[in-house]
């Protein structure tokens, strides 16, 4: 009775319990409305999973293949729409088994649950999961990336005004700016690249918490399933911890921020006061009733979304912060968050990247904007500097200038000879061969500095950082880099090995 019972309610537990769940915890337990995508990852971990009861004896040659292939009938069943998750199935992991016992029959199908459990099964789930989308939140990030560059590839030589507080600073090149906004996306790349490292440690023979006593070799699974950082050597640890998860939380919330933050810009941009860009129609939207109106709907909704970024992570970590280990029913919110974050960011870095290749840029505007806000006090203060004035009266000196200037009505480099001796003797005629804005570019030339000649240098080296980080090290076996971490390249999800 209590085999029957289990196998009515779906679950994959019931034989200590003298009654069936009640209608109420089935409800609140219930996953496969969100966990059923994890479908392709738990068949690959039961692909190698057999392999490892087989190597161990558990499992005849014949009987290995016909699980394989029951398993593959499965997936392609899925794939059609034929097999999906019933209203009696707990999990995506009871799903499938009552999937597989239909395709492989109850006494071959029964087999496939000794030596492993629900904990380290999912634990090594959601680890083949995160590492795939990874890779393709890698992909799209490096071609918001290379959009970035190609228009600040387009734009060498525009001024435009650099700001601090939200106000007129130094005149920097406009191309300098936009690479200012790609470096924390390749960090992110960076991010990724380092996480999967230790995202690539498997779960796999953990069992519940302690282990498993049936002689399975986890390496072999861990291997059959391309992780190559191998087993992981705590088994309460393998189960219970779901640091691999939080971080990729916070790369996908810094994400968002980095993509908010630019979006923030290209808003204030847009508006008619400021003038600096035109968005191209295909990636704005206008008003149900104002005809005029041409709004920046990807940047805002990127600025929004990068909330709900920041909001999945704060949640998965208020979920994570009181767990005693090893697994607690808590750890089924782990995944909704992500799942949502993956998802979230798949659909916007696309149209993000099309919004900003296909900005105009109003050059002429930023041009002529760059030297007002008296954003050329600072190169007269370095040009004192240089006549041998300490810089702490000519900063006195310079302040003196735009205050000058600002009660008179004139620009830096307005000022007759007469009126710039009368601010201060030191002030020569000279100093309006420093008061340009393609002087005071052309002489920010240490590195990191907006002279053109360091942007152009800079350009290079983001686009082949990028490269390095995109492509897989020469030599190295699919799918991982030199030292053994997976690589931007190559999915998880069919890995060759668990499809063979």
């Amino acid at each position: 009775m209590a085999d029957n019972r289990a196998s009515e309610a779906g679950a994959l537990w019931g034989g200590r319990f003298a009654s069936g769940p009640s209608p109420e915890l089935l409800a609140l337990s219930k996953s496969t409305h969100f966990d059923w995508q994890l479908w392709p990852y738990d068949i690959s971990g039961s692909r190698a999973h057999a392999t490892a009861l087989a190597a161990a004896g558990y499992l005849t040659p014949d009987e290995l293949g016909a699980m394989t292939a029951a398993l593959d009938r499965l997936a392609a069943s899925i794939e059609v729409g034929d097999f999906t998750a019933a209203e009696s199935d707990e999990d995506v992991h009871s799903a499938l088994e009552r999937g597989l016992i239909a395709e492989a029959g109850a006494e071959l199908g029964g087999k496939l649950r000794a030596g492993r459990s629900r904990n380290d099964q999912i634990a090594t789930l959601i680890r083949l999961y995160l590492l795939d989308h990874g890779r393709e939140l890698g992909h799209l990030v490096v071609q918001l990336i290379d959009a970035i560059a190609s228009q600040a590839a387009a734009h060498p030589d525009a001024p435009m005004p650099g700001r601090t507080h939200l106000q007129h600073a130094q005149p920097v090149l406009l191309s300098h700016h936009l690479l200012a906004h790609a470096w924390p996306l390749v960090r992110d790349l960076e991010r990724l690249r380092d996480w999967s490292a230790r995202a690539s440690a498997s779960p796999y023979g953990a069992g519940a918490l302690a282990g498993s006593s049936l002689g399975l070799d986890p390496a072999l699974v861990a291997s059959e399933l391309g992780l190559t950082a191998g087993p992981m050597l705590n088994s309460i640890d393998a189960t219970a911890s779901r640091d691999v998860v939080a971080e990729f939380a916070f790369i996908t919330s810094l994400i968002g921020i980095n993509l908010s933050r630019f979006a923030e810009e290209i808003i204030v941009w847009a508006t008619r006061e400021f003038g600096f860009v035109k968005l191209h129609d295909g990636y704005s939207t206008g008003s149900s009733i104002m005809p005029q109106k041409k709004n920046p709907d990807i940047a805002e909704l990127a600025r929004g979304k990068s909330g709900r970024l920041i909001g999945n992570l704060a949640g998965l970590l208020a979920t994570l912060k009181g767990l005693p280990l090893a697994y607690n029913r808590d750890l089924q919110e782990d995944k909704e968050p992500v799942f949502d974050s993956v998802e979230q960011l798949e659909v916007l870095l696309p149209a993000f990247t099309g919004m900003v290749a296909s900005l105009t840029f109003n050059t002429d505007r930023l041009a002529e904007l760059a030297p007002q806000g008296f954003s050329l006090a600072t190169d007269v203060a370095e040009w004192l500097v240089r006549q041998g004035v300490p810089f702490r009266d000519a900063h006195e000196i310079s302040g003196d200038l735009v205050r000058f200037c600002e009660q008179n009505g004139l620009e830096l480099h307005e000022p007759t000879d007469e009126q710039l001796t009368t601010v201060s003797v030191h002030l020569t005629p000279a100093v309006r061969d420093v008061v340009t804005v393609t002087g005071s570019i052309a002489s920010r030339n240490g590195i990191g500095g907006t002279a053109g000649v360091r942007v152009a240098e800079q350009l290079a080296s983001l686009t082949a950082q990028v490269r390095v980080l995109q492509k897989s090290v020469a030599g190295a076996g699919a799918g991982t880099a030199a030292d053994g971490a997976p690589t931007l390249d190559e999915p998880l999800l069919y890995h060759p090995k668990a499809t063979a």
